[in-house]
């Protein structure tokens, strides 16, 4: 049953508005007698508090606080609001760094959605091609090298992947006659060449010994680098580009991404020639070339795609479901993960151009990066996961400290913005 709340219920006016109902004729008749009209709205007011008694409830169900008047402000406000709120849960506080703590000049960085051009070393050294050819940046001393430069006009660098052993200086270059070249960057030797590809080479991904190279022609061949041999398998599942590649941290599966919005996914342990993919992703409308695998969950893997879809999808390649998927507004070309921040940076396209920060797994955004002129091509990361390294359209790589941990000293001065040529390694 229904109670009334006699601390909001006001009696004598519920009781008049029952009697005045039931008494209508005895009003009328009060009328009839001289009882002037301006008479009984003083009666109703006082009655009522100053409530229009027809529209006053007889009982109180619920306590609300009355509504203030228009353009009332209330002095004691102060009083609640002057302690500092609490930031709300899962929100970043830190403060991150707006503008690159440098700007590398890379003259004929090549303007191809599809190729991967950059790529950060365990030892400390960023490759990039520009054209032709490869510089190393020791992003430690600031110095750089010209690695190799091909003399013919028609040959171009169309990826570059460092072997991931903490200790190597192996470079795996492809490029556009379809070989892949292994150079030993400390002695600037060119270690082998190993042919097989009917086009260009766009992506590559190291597991262990075994060097993955997806090419043009919707191939991607494995390769191992021990035995004279070098081929041990393909995978034949794209029908256009394989702009995209990349072994998981445990070395368990591929994630192969190609222009034929398909986004594959492959399993080690089966036999390297002549097999099916565990899991074939068609949910992206364009090309998949950003394929990154989270670093503290293996399982998962994040997925970019190009102009037309502009999506980041979350994918449990276990169970082969959608984890979240994520309107980024913009084209995506690569994406990194944070392991101290459990965050996720991704490069975009048109058109902003811009570098966004994500909390994971809310997919929120944390913060944004914008300074490239043209769109963003790729992205990598310093190996003390600090720092990103993006290059653009612009022919810039800038570098961003946008994941300096809070627990190391902070700069007491703002860094002083350089620029630097990759290229001749002028500094201006």
């Amino acid at each position: 049953r229904f109670i009334p709340n006699r601390s909001t219920t006001d009696i004598d006016l519920g009781y008049y508005n029952v009697m005045s109902k039931e008494n209508v004729e005895e009003e009328e008749e009060s009328e009839e007698q001289g009882a002037s009209q301006s008479y009984k709205e003083h009666l109703d007011m006082a009655l009522s508090k100053g409530q229009n008694p027809n529209n006053a409830k007889i009982l109180s169900y619920q306590d609300k606080a009355p509504v203030a008047k228009d353009g009332f402000n209330n002095k004691m406000k102060v009083l609640y609001t002057g302690s500092k709120s609490a930031a709300p849960k899962g929100v970043s506080t830190r403060q991150i760094p707006q503008q690159p703590e440098r700007i590398l000049d890379a003259p004929d960085l090549l303007d191809d959605y599809y190729l991967n051009l950059l790529h950060w070393s365990a030892e400390n050294l960023l490759a990039v091609a520009l054209g032709g050819a490869v510089y190393i940046w020791n992003a430690a001393s600031g110095t750089i090298a010209q690695l190799l430069e091909f003399q013919d006009d028609d040959t171009y660098i169309s990826s570059l992947a460092w072997l991931n052993d903490q200790s190597s200086n192996i470079l795996a270059v492809g490029n556009s006659t379809g070989t892949v070249q292994l150079w030993d960057v400390q002695n600037e030797k060119l270690l082998r060449n190993m042919g097989g590809h009917a086009a260009r080479i766009g992506s590559l991904s190291w597991n262990s010994h075994i060097c993955s190279s997806g090419s043009r022609s919707g191939a991607v061949h494995h390769h191992d680098v021990r035995v004279a041999n070098h081929h041990v398998g393909s995978l034949l599942n794209h029908s256009q580009e394989v702009c995209g590649l990349a072994w998981s941290p445990d070395g368990r599966h591929l994630a192969s991404g190609g222009n034929d919005n398909v986004l594959n996914i492959w399993d080690a342990s089966l036999s390297l020639e002549n097999v099916q993919p565990v899991h074939t992703f068609t949910e992206h409308q364009a090309a998949v070339k950003a394929l990154s695998w989270c670093p503290w969950s293996t399982q998962v893997l994040a997925s970019g795609g190009g102009t037309a879809d502009r999506h980041i999808r979350l994918w449990n390649v276990t169970t082969g479901l959608c984890l979240s998927s994520t309107d980024t507004n913009s084209q995506v070309s690569s994406i990194l993960w944070s392991d101290e921040f459990k965050e996720m940076i991704s490069g975009h396209g048109y058109t902003h151009n811009q570098l966004t920060i994500w909390k994971y797994p809310q997919m929120t955004k944390v913060a944004e990066l914008r300074g490239h002129t043209s769109r963003v091509l790729c992205l990598t990361m310093s190996p003390d996961g600090s720092t990103v390294a993006s290059a653009a359209a612009d022919e810039t790589i800038r570098i961003w400290k946008c994941f300096k941990s809070s627990k190391k000293p902070q700069a007491t001065t703002k860094p002083k913005e350089t620029r630097t040529t990759i290229r001749g390694g002028s500094i201006r």
